[in-house]
C-alpha cells in the first residue's frame, strides 16, 4: 500500500456553551443532526441534501449528442470512449446527429427529440449547449454535461454565457456537470482491487492524474469528479455524494476554488459527521496562484488563511503537493483506527534512526520512551551497546534471521505504539528483503499502522515492487516527509472524528433579545462612533468600561468623579480610526484640573484636523491585563468570519491571528486560541498572572453570535484592544470600531 503527507478540547463551562448556542426566543430542537429546512439565525440552511448521483455514475442510458466515428474529428474519440465505458456501466448508448444514420455502427437519432427512450445521462459535444440543454430538458434527461470551454474562464463575456447556461439549467431541471470540463468521469477504474477506495474531485483534469494512477500500485479508485466551471454541479455536490458511498474511504481534492463557502461546509460537515477523511489541495495561497486559478475555472479563490481555517473546521486535511494528496488519501482510505498514538521509529542504523525521529519530533508526532521492560525484552535479540529506547536501533545483523521478526513483535505489542515507522534508505539484498518481508508479516497479524519508507530511487527491486506494494496492510513510501505528514493526518483525522460535534447543530435558529436591541443601534452606511460601538458590544453582553460621553469640561470633570480616578479621556467620533495616532487619547489623568485640560486640548486638535466630535468620552482605566483583538470581516465565499489574535500595537507588528467561520462551538474557539504564536501570554509569562481564558472564549462566542445575527448589516467589527484580565476576572472591550453596511 501507498499512503502519505500531511481534535479538539472538550470542556463542561455551560456558561460559554450556553453563549455558543445563544438564549433562544422560541423552540430551538438540539443535539441531532440538523436536517433539511432548518435555518440558522440569519436565515442560511443548517443542511443540505447529498444528491442522488447514482444515475450520474451508473446511468441505464447515454446519449451523445454530437457524436462522430468521422476520422480525425475531436468528436470521434470521445465518442468511442462514451461508448466503451457506457458498455463497461451496462448502459445504452444513443448517439445523436443530424446527418448521419449510424455511429460505430450504433443507429443514431437526429435530434434529441427523436431519442427512444428518456436518458439518465446526455454528453453534450456541440459549441452552443444551451439550445440542446432546453430540448434535454423537454426530453426529461436526468444529467448533462458540456466540455465547451469559453465560459467564466475567459473573463466577462464568458461569465455572461455561464449565467445564461446555468439560468438555462435551473429552467431545465435537470443536473449538469461542466462547462470546461473532460471525460475523467468515463475512465476505466480497476475492478480486481479490493478494500476502501478513493473518490476523486478535481477542477483541473490533469492534476487528478497521479491519485488515478495509484491503481497500479494497488490503490482501489471509484469515482473520478471533474468539475470544471460548477455552473451547476459543484464539488460540495460531489463531496456529500461520495461522504455517503459505503465503498469510499477518503476523497481526495484538487480545488481552484469554491463556488459557494458555505455549501462546501456543509459537504465537509457530512464528511466528518460519518468519519470519512477528505483531503485537498486548495491552490490560492499566493496572488499568482489565485489569479491563475480564477482565469482557469472562473471561481473565487478566497481569503487564504480564512479558507485555510474553514477547511481546518471541518477536518479537512489541506496538502500542497499532488505527491502529498495520493500518498495521505491511500493512507487514510485504507489504515484501520490507531490504537495509540505513540510513534516508533525502527531502523538497522542509528543514523538513519535519529535523523527520521528529529523529523518525526519537528512534524508533532508522539515518539515515546519505551520502558525499561521493554527495552530489556529487545536487548535480547539486540546488543546491549544500541539504543532500544525509541528509535530502536537494531544493528542491521538481527534482520537477517529469525531475531528480526521477534523485534518488530515486541515493538507492536507495546499498547503506547501505535505506530511503526520502518525507513530503508537503500535496498541490500538479502537483508532488506528479509526485513520488508518480516514488516509485511507482522502487518498481517496486528492492528496496528506499518509504515515502511522504501528510499530506493529505482523502485523495481522486488522487495519494493512485489512484497510491499502486494501487502495491502503496510503502509509503503518513497520519501522520509511524505510518510510522515501521512501519519500525522491519519492520527489527527481520528482524534478529530472522534470529538467532532457539527458547529451546525448548535448553530442558534432564532434571534436573540440581544439582536432587538443592536438593531436600534445600527446606522447603515455609517462607520460607528467609539460609543455608540460599546453601546452595541454591550447589547451583546460585552464588558467595557464605566465611562460617559461629555461636550463641555464641566462635565467631564463630574464624570470622572462618577467613573473614579485615574481616568482616560478620548474623542469619539463616527469617522475617527486612529485615535492614539492624531493625539486624541489622554491616559492616567488624576485630577480635576488634568481632566479639564485635556478636554480642551483634545477639543482643540479636533478642531485642527477637522474631526467631527459627538462628545469626548470619560473611561474607567483598565490595567493589568494581555492585550487581544477580537473583530469580525466578511469574506466573498464564507460570510462573515470572526478574527482572535494578540491586540493593541502588536496585531500590525506580529500578525498574530487566527480565523473562525460561523457557525462553530467552544471546542473550535480554543482551538483559535491554542493555534496562536502568543498563546503562552495567557498561561503567564515572566511572574505575570494567567489570564481569564474562559472569559476570553464568552468574548469570541459572543461576537460570533453578532455576526450571525446581524450578517449583512455588520460590514466590520474590531475590538482592539480587549484586556484579559487575571483569571476569574473577566475580560474588556477598552475601544471598539464598527462599521454599518
Amino acid at each position: 500500500m501507498l499512503g502519505s503527507t500531511h481534535g479538539t478540547l472538550t470542556t463542561d463551562s455551560r456558561r460559554t456553551r450556553a453563549i455558543a448556542c445563544g438564549e433562544q426566543s422560541g423552540p430551538v430542537v438540539h443535539g441531532r443532526p440538523a436536517q433539511a429546512g432548518d435555518l440558522d439565525v440569519s436565515g442560511r440552511p443548517l443542511h443540505a441534501d447529498a444528491p442522488d448521483l447514482d444515475r450520474f455514475f451508473r446511468p441505464r442510458s447515454v446519449a451523445v449528442i454530437g457524436a462522430s466515428d468521422a476520422t480525425g474529428r475531436p468528436n470521434t474519440g470521445i465518442t468511442r470512449q462514451l461508448a466503451d465505458w457506457a458498455e463497461r456501466v451496462g448502459a445504452t448508448l444513443h448517439p445523436v446527429h443530424p446527418s448521419r444514420p449510424s455511429v460505430f455502427g450504433i443507429p443514431c437519432s437526429p435530434s434529441v427529440a427523436d431519442l427512444p427512450e428518456q436518458v439518465d445521462l446526455a454528453v453534450v459535444l456541440v459549441g452552443d449547449p444551451i439550445p440542446v440543454i432546453e430540448e434535454l430538458a423537454d426530453a426529461k434527461a436526468r444529467f448533462a454535461v458540456v466540455f465547451a470551454s469559453g465560459f467564466a474562464e475567459t473573463g466577462p463575456e464568458g461569465e455572461a454565457a455561464q449565467r445564461r447556461l446555468t439560468a438555462a439549467v435551473e429552467r431545465s431541471g435537470l443536473r449538469l456537470l461542466g462547462p470546461n470540463t473532460n471525460l475523467n468521469a468515463f475512465e476505466r477504474f480497476r475492478e480486481d482491487l479490493e478494500g476502501p477506495a478513493i473518490a476523486l474531485i478535481t477542477q483541473s483534469g490533469h492534476q487528478g492524474r497521479p491519485v488515478y494512477a495509484l491503481q497500479e500500485l494497488g490503490i482501489r479508485l471509484s469515482h473520478w469528479a471533474p468539475t470544471g466551471n460548477e455552473a451547476d454541479l459543484e464539488s460540495a455536490d460531489f463531496l456529500s455524494y461520495f461522504a455517503e458511498q459505503p465503498e469510499v474511504g477518503a476523497i481526495a481534492c484538487y480545488l481552484e476554488g469554491l463556488k459557494d463557502g458555505r455549501s462546501f461546509l456543509l459537504a465537509a460537515d457530512r464528511a466528518a459527521r460519518r468519519g470519512v477523511p477528505v483531503v485537498a489541495v486548495k491552490v490560492g495561497r499566493t496572488e499568482t496562484g489565485a489569479r491563475t486559478a480564477a482565469s482557469h475555472t472562473g471561481k473565487l479563490t478566497g481569503a487564504d488563511a480564512v479558507v485555510d481555517a474553514a477547511l481546518r473546521q471541518y477536518g479537512v486535511i489541506r496538502v500542497d503537493g499532488l505527491d502529498e494528496l495520493q500518498d495521505t488519501a491511500a493512507l487514510l482510505a485504507r489504515a484501520r483506527p490507531p490504537r495509540a498514538d505513540g510513534v516508533v521509529v525502527y531502523s538497522i542504523s542509528g543514523g538513519t534512526g535519529a535523523h527520521v525521529a528529529d523529523l518525526a519530533t519537528e512534524a508533532g508526532l508522539s515518539l515515546p520512551v519505551l520502558s525499561e521492560a521493554k527495552q530489556a525484552e529487545l536487548h535480547q535479540w539486540i546488543p546491549e551497546y544500541l539504543s532500544v529506547a525509541n528509535p530502536v536501533d537494531n544493528g542491521g545483523h538481527p534482520v537477517g534471521d529469525h531475531r528480526g521478526r521477534k523485534i518488530i513483535d515486541a515493538i507492536l505489542d507495546d499498547p503506547a505504539v501505535g505506530v511503526l515507522i520502518c525507513p530503508v534508505t537503500g535496498p541490500f539484498p538479502p537483508l532488506s528483503d528479509r526485513l520488508v518481508r518480516d514488516l509485511v508479516d507482522a502487518a498481517e497479524q496486528t492492528d496496528k499502522l506499518v509504515c515502511v519508507v522504501w528510499g530506493s530511487p529505482v523502485g523495481t527491486e522486488p522487495a519494493y515492487r512485489e512484497v510491499l506494494l502486494g501487502s495491502s496492510r503496510v503502509a509503503t513510501f518513497r520519501t522520509v516527509g511524505n510518510c510522515l505528514t501521512a501519519v500525522r493526518a491519519h492520527l489527527a483525522h481520528h482524534r478529530f472524528t472522534a470529538a467532532y460535534r457539527s458547529p451546525f447543530d448548535e448553530a442558534p435558529r432564532t434571534p436573540s433579545p440581544s439582536y432587538r436591541k443592536a438593531q436600534a443601534l445600527m446606522q447603515p452606511g455609517r462607520q460607528l462612533s467609539e460609543h455608540a460601538a460599546k453601546q452595541l458590544l454591550r447589547a451583546y453582553g460585552i464588558r467595557v468600561p464605566r465611562e460617559q460621553l461629555v461636550t463641555s469640561a464641566a462635565a467631564a470633570v463630574r464624570a470622572a468623579g462618577l467613573v473614579g480616578y485615574p481616568v482616560v479621556m478620548k474623542a469619539s467620533g463616527a469617522r475617527i480610526a486612529h485615535k492614539t495616532e492624531l493625539g486624541l487619547v489622554k491616559i492616567g489623568l488624576t485630577s480635576a484640573s488634568q481632566v479639564r485640560d485635556a478636554y480642551r486640548e483634545l477639543t482643540d486638535i479636533a478642531r485642527y484636523e477637522d474631526v467631527s466630535l459627538d462628545g469626548v468620552l470619560v473611561c474607567q482605566m483598565v490595567e493589568q491585563g494581555v492585550e487581544m483583538v477580537v473583530g469580525v470581516t466578511h469574506d466573498d465565499l464564507f460570510g462573515p468570519t470572526v478574527t482572535v489574535g494578540l491586540g493593541g500595537v502588536l496585531v500590525e507588528v506580529l500578525r498574530d491571528t487566527a480565523v473562525g467561520v460561523p457557525p462553530f462551538g467552544e471546542e473550535q474557539a480554543r482551538d483559535m486560541l491554542a493555534g496562536l504564536r502568543g498563546r503562552a501570554l495567557l498561561d503567564g509569562v515572566r511572574g505575570r498572572p494567567a489570564a481569564d481564558l474562559d472569559a476570553l472564549v464568552e468574548v469570541v462566542l459572543r461576537v460570533q453570535r453578532m455576526a450571525l445575527e446581524l450578517g449583512d448589516q455588520l460590514a466590520e467589527l474590531d475590538i482592539n484592544p480587549l484586556l484579559v484580565l487575571p483569571r476569574g476576572q473577566g475580560a474588556v472591550a477598552l475601544d471598539a470600531l464598527a462599521v454599518c453596511r
